[in-house]
């Protein structure tokens, strides 16, 4: 049995952290799964379904074995997403995980991480194994069960037994915000 290949994932770019005592980086992360939420604060599906995912996996898994980590990626709206704007809408939706702010400067206007991950826009969520191997990349909502034993499948991963299961297919892009198209 061959032992498939995971490309690494990139390293993220950020301008500023909230809810972290210093800038945190997929290298210093390494030995922990990550799971990397990108959003916007004025992405429908980003409030309704996203950061309420990640708080929960933020409260439920050890942080020895899963870091939750936000990514405030703007693309639009730029004016109405300032730094002030997050750090408010941080306490006020009680958010207590690490978030980062992608650095803007990508091809087309795109934020520096967004264009690394090839994102098609938010919510986006991504699973980094121990071995810093991107293992699973969701533009919408993926559901919370599915992406539970995702998770667990990582922690309890002694060697890659293979992809995770393409869920793509059946992910509900309902309230997704896309680059140049607006939100639905």
């Amino acid at each position: 049995m061959t032992t498939p290949s995971y490309r690494p994932a990139p390293e993220w770019e950020t301008d500023r952290w909230f809810n972290a005592p210093a800038p945190l980086t997929l290298a210093g992360l390494r030995g922990r799964v990550v799971l990397l939420g990108a959003f916007q604060m004025l992405c429908p599906g980003c409030v309704q379904t996203l950061l309420p995912q990640l708080q929960q996996a933020h409260a439920l898994f050890d942080p020895k074995q899963v870091a939750v980590v936000g990514l405030h990626t703007v693309f639009e709206h730029h004016a109405a997403m300032t730094p002030v704007a997050l750090e408010a809408f941080l306490h006020e939706y009680r958010i207590g995980f690490p978030v980062g702010v992608d650095r803007p400067g990508g091809p087309g206007g795109m934020p520096l991480t967004m264009a690394r991950y090839a994102m098609q826009g938010t919510p986006t969520l991504i699973l980094v194994d121990g071995l810093g191997r991107l293992r699973m990349q969701r533009f919408g909502h993926e559901p919370d069960l599915r992406l539970g034993a995702s998770i667990m499948k990582l922690v309890d991963e002694a060697d890659a037994a293979g992809p995770l299961p393409d869920a793509a297919a059946g992910a509900d892009r309902t309230g997704v915000c896309t680059p140049g198209q607006g939100c639905d």
